[in-house]
């Protein structure tokens, strides 16, 4: 089992085309062939242009409330987490999200904490396995943003993060999936605020997710499929009966945080609410994704077979992923925190059961 989901993982992050590369999951939206200033092709999902509709004074107002938060971060989180919560589901402006991303996700208590530990571990030379296989990934993330085209200071910055956390936690090393979300990262912040940001993710929010075997992986996405029910009978009945399973779609998304899925606007807006919620921002994502793509009879009939199916999910139409629609769709999400939980512990306990199971059968066969 650890084996062909090892593949199956594999298969979700390296499938493209180098032609295709260029233009992983556009969202339904129609590509401009000439890179616009960053490198990017016109109108692609990765491009930082921002539609501007927010008026001015309001972002202004927004900067201030968020300067005063971040500069007493301490006495907010502890006492009006709720107004924290708010704000970042509002969008945290663009101006203060560095610090804002690094205070939501611990960076910047790791970072105080160990001031020259970056510095030092970049200096090591790491475990050649994984530096090869660094290596090997550095051209596939966002290849045509001008920090990260052939040999640009981008890729550079983008080797060390990754060296220097797999150095750091040698027993996880390195997954083709923390590539996209370290160059995420480094298109915000310098490099030792994105490896600590990079840190916190991986050993906090997404624990046990580029282990071997990717076990919790398998067991979010059982998680995920047994939420769907209750928010989309359609989609779930759907799924069930072409009998697919949740790491064939979900695996991307939940490893990559999104990150090769959604249009960049949808990104920063599902990013200020993950780094302030949780995880449950990702499965939230993931199931307004199934039910925009599947929830309606009318969608289904056009997924006949498993390959239409995973052709929707892996491009999804643009009126889903759209910034404002997607936010909205997941606040209105019907799912309480005690439903997370139930499922959870559900899973859990299936788990446990199965694997007794397991252990009498082979225990009666010895």
């Amino acid at each position: 089992m650890a084996e062909s989901t090892e593949r199956v993982v594999e298969e979700e992050l390296n499938g493209e085309s180098e032609s295709e590369a260029s233009s992983i999951y556009q969202c339904g939206s129609v590509i401009s062939t000439v890179p616009d200033r960053h490198g990017f092709l016109g109108g692609s999902q990765y491009s930082p242009e921002r539609k501007i509709t927010i008026p001015p004074d309001v972002i202004l107002r927004r900067e201030r409330k968020w300067i005063r938060m971040l500069n007493n971060w301490s006495l907010f989180m502890t006492t009006n987490y709720r107004k924290v919560r708010e704000r970042c589901r509002k969008g945290i402006p663009p101006s203060v999200r560095l610090r804002a991303w690094l205070n939501l996700c611990g960076g910047q208590l790791l970072m105080n904490e160990n001031p020259n530990l970056y510095q030092e571990l970049i200096k090591r030379p790491g475990d050649p396995k994984y530096i090869e296989d660094i290596k090997k990934d550095l051209h596939r993330q966002f290849p045509h943003h001008e920090m990260f085209i052939e040999n640009a200071p981008g890729q550079q910055e983008l080797f060390q993060v990754l060296k220097a956390y797999s150095i750091l936690n040698s027993k996880v090393g390195y997954c083709q999936a923390q590539a996209p979300i370290a160059a995420f990262l480094l298109m915000h912040m310098p490099a030792v605020q994105a490896f600590w940001c990079l840190v916190a993710i991986c050993d906090k929010y997404l624990v046990g997710y580029y282990s071997q075997g990717m076990e919790t992986l398998i067991r979010d996405g059982d998680i995920l499929f047994a939420l769907l029910k209750r928010v989309s009978p359609v989609a779930y009945k759907h799924l069930k009966k072409q009998k697919m399973e949740p790491i064939l779609y979900m695996t991307e998304w939940f490893l990559c945080v999104y990150t090769r899925t959604l249009p960049w606007e949808s990104i920063l807006r599902v990013w200020d609410m993950f780094l302030c919620e949780g995880v449950k921002i990702i499965f939230k994502v993931g199931l307004v994704l199934l039910k925009g793509c599947l929830g309606r009879a009318s969608l289904t009939k056009q997924c006949p077979t498993t390959y239409e199916t995973l052709q929707v999910l892996r491009n999804p139409p643009h009126h889903i992923v759209e910034e404002e629609a997607l936010v909205y769709q997941i606040q209105r999400l019907n799912l309480s925190e005690e439903d997370f939980e139930y499922e959870h512990q559900r899973q859990m306990l299936k788990k446990k059961n199965k694997d007794q199971a397991s252990l009498s059968t082979t225990n009666g066969n010895a």
